[in-house]
């Protein structure tokens, strides 16, 4: 199944952590919201990771959370080269593309190399959910605030573009991200856009927002726009909190 209309689901949420160490996860309620957005009951999902390098340890940890759902798991990799022999075919044929957190720069410098925009744009239009957190939210606008290059925020610029904003993560959870994002949108670095708390994210239908979700009770979304005067309005964007998938949901282990 696809989306209703080119659907991105940009967020500072994803899984819930689990009980055995920091790799051990569950899938979170954006996963399943993701499917839902995908109109998909058997939903098909594959992992980006090149964010973090593709890193073994978080592939497999990935395969685990998702093991006893019906999510049917898939990741593309890129280090040290592609593990699918096409690309194109394997993207197309997902119902939701989720990509990892990490750094938004490597993971859009890599992407290029291997020609990933022009294909995550056309299964965008074909109505495959593209969803990710973090560095896989920054990476579908034109750019955001990051910490790819050194431990202080730096404005990054080079994002997909296919959505027309800038976007911070982490709004409340780090607490230089809201005045760096305000210093790069007034100062006219970034361009007008939303940020999210951690555990919200933004539907984006077509180009435009459509709503803000939020796995849990508090996060929420903002606007930010300059005004001529090299100010920034911040307005908040309550969110509609995300069931917690109950026990037997698409085999969701209890």
């Amino acid at each position: 199944m696809t989306a209703d209309a080119p659907t991105i689901l940009a967020t500072s949420a994803s899984a819930r952590p689990g009980s055995y160490g920091p790799l051990s996860m569950r899938p979170g309620p954006v996963h399943y919201f993701a499917a839902e957005l995908a109109n998909a009951k058997a939903p098909r999902i594959c992992f980006l990771n090149q964010a973090t390098g593709d890193q073994e340890n978080r592939i497999g940890a990935t395969y685990a959370a998702f093991a006893g759902t019906e999510f049917t798991v898939s990741h593309l990799a890129l280090f040290p080269l592609p593990n699918v022999e096409n690309i194109r075919a394997h993207l197309l044929a997902q119902d939701v593309i989720w990509v990892g957190g990490g750094s938004v720069a490597n993971l859009c410098a890599v992407w290029r190399v291997h020609g990933l925009p022009d294909i995550l744009h056309e299964a965008w239009q074909a109505g495959v959910v593209l969803g990710g957190v973090s560095a896989g939210s920054i990476c579908w606008h034109t750019g955001g605030s990051t910490d790819s290059f050194t431990y202080e925020l730096s404005a990054y610029t080079e994002g997909l573009g296919f959505l027309p904003f800038s976007n911070g993560v982490h709004y409340d959870g780090e607490e230089k991200r809201r005045p760096r994002m305000h210093e790069f949108v007034g100062n006219g670095t970034l361009a007008d856009g939303y940020c999210t708390d951690d555990g919200a994210g933004l539907v984006y239908r077509g180009t435009e927002l459509s709503e803000v979700v939020a796995d849990r009770n508090g996060p929420q979304g903002y606007e930010l726009r300059r005004t001529p005067e090299g100010r920034v309005n911040e307005t908040p964007l309550p969110a509609r909190v995300l069931p917690d998938p109950w026990p037997g949901r698409w085999g969701q282990p209890t």
